[in-house]
């Protein structure tokens, strides 16, 4: 095994390369860019045997890449913000042809104003396509879990594109050693793709004509979530088996730090949990029964494991990084829906942190625990705060 140090997006680079993917095509966004100048260097000098499409928009990258899966290739996008929002229409031709395309998203905020720093918005604005979505909190998890995705999206009980995202120049553009697996080795863990809805000229058949009503087109939506319930426990095998391999694993879909006892559990994504983790330790030094639950996975959305793993906590504090205007963070709604009529009633607060690339700094995460801290003892104050405010 081979330490480097590189960025996020060279990890995603290197996560591809592993994975012997056949077609890349992308468009160039900031802050994804680099992702894809790695990999063209990677098809350039011969260390991936893969043909590179170049394309005039994200909407053809897509549209290209499906083709590709249904043709029997392992495929792979970037892209990040505007790029993301105009693969929309074909994110959802992707799940519905069942094509197992893998993508980074590099997470950043959408215009107007422009502003290119972290924001979830992007991916969260896609949870209702039908892809797999996982959030990366360090740059060896987004080479990770780049080839976990191709195994689990692969898997023929799952048949669904994925991405995995990562904030905006806090991993995309910040460098960090990372071990990158012996090709051999993940050889071994990823077989070839074998698609299950290969597109033979020997034996044609149509997909995506017209379903009437009447037809078969309900059942068709209902086989992808039950494929992404399917999704579900191969994220958890697989992430498994890849820690008995590699030596590293994620816990699946949700990570509990210092979680079973905490009075204060708080649940975020992405990497301001890096730093949440310091604020638990130091807040368990002071006395204080502090906790963390990392989403790693938001679709498929790991309601058991959530209602499993704040039994305990007497106040729950959600920190979203990103907002769904007229409502709530959506992290926050999810939870609270996993939540009803499983447990009885918590005390449960929506934090919206670090809009557009604001700092969640250890004294914007403290701030959020002594005002959990202060429900704990007084009730709670408004279901909704936006912290570190200018007014």
């Amino acid at each position: 095994m081979v330490k480097k140090v590189i960025t996020g997006n060279s990890a995603a680079a290197y996560g591809v390369k592993l994975a012997r993917v056949q077609v890349v095509s992308a468009y160039p966004i900031t802050p994804q860019t680099t992702v894809v100048e790695k990999l063209a260097d990677f098809v350039a000098n011969g260390e991936l045997n893969a043909r590179f499409v170049n394309v005039e928009s994200e909407h053809s990258a897509l549209a290209a890449l499906i083709s590709a899966s249904l043709g029997g290739a392992r495929t792979f996008t970037a892209t990040s913000a505007h790029g993301l929002a105009l693969m929309h229409e074909m994110m959802h031709w992707a799940a519905g042809a069942r094509t197992p395309v893998v993508m980074v998203n590099v997470n950043r905020a959408m215009g107007p104003p422009w502003n290119i720093w972290a924001e979830m918005t992007d991916s969260i604005a896609q949870r209702d396509t039908g892809w797999i979505q996982f959030y990366g909190e360090s740059n060896q998890e987004v080479l990770d879990t780049m080839i976990q995705l191709y195994r689990i999206c692969e898997d023929k009980e799952v048949m669904l594109p994925g991405m995995i995202c990562e904030d905006a120049f806090y991993l995309s553009h910040t460098v960090l050693p990372v071990d990158i697996p012996e090709q051999e080795d993940v050889d071994r863990f990823l077989p070839p793709f074998e698609s299950a809805y290969k597109l033979d000229f020997d034996n044609p058949v149509s997909i995506g004509s017209l379903s009437m009503p009447h037809q078969w087109y309900m059942e068709l939506r209902y086989k992808i979530a039950e494929s992404m319930e399917n999704a579900r426990k191969k994220i958890v095998e697989v992430d498994r088996e890849f820690g008995k391999i590699f030596g590293r694993s994620y816990s699946g879909l949700v990570e509990n730090y210092r979680g079973d006892d905490a009075d204060l559990l708080l649940i975020c994504a992405g990497t301001m949990a890096s730093t949440a983790k310091d604020v638990v330790d130091e807040m368990r030094n002071e006395g204080v029964k502090a906790g963390l639950l990392r989403l790693r996975v938001f679709r498929p959305f790991p309601n058991a494991e959530i209602v499993n793993l704040v039994q305990n906590a007497k106040v729950i504090g959600v920190a979203d990084r990103s907002i769904s205007f007229g409502n709530q963070g959506p992290f926050f709604t999810e939870i609270k829906g996993a939540l009803y009529g499983k447990i009885p009633t918590k005390l449960l607060k929506n934090y919206i942190v670090g809009i557009g690339g604001r700092d969640v700094t250890t004294n914007t995460l403290k701030s959020i625990f002594r005002n959990m801290a202060s429900i704990k003892d007084h009730g709670l104050d408004e279901e909704v705060t936006w912290v570190d405010l200018k007014r």
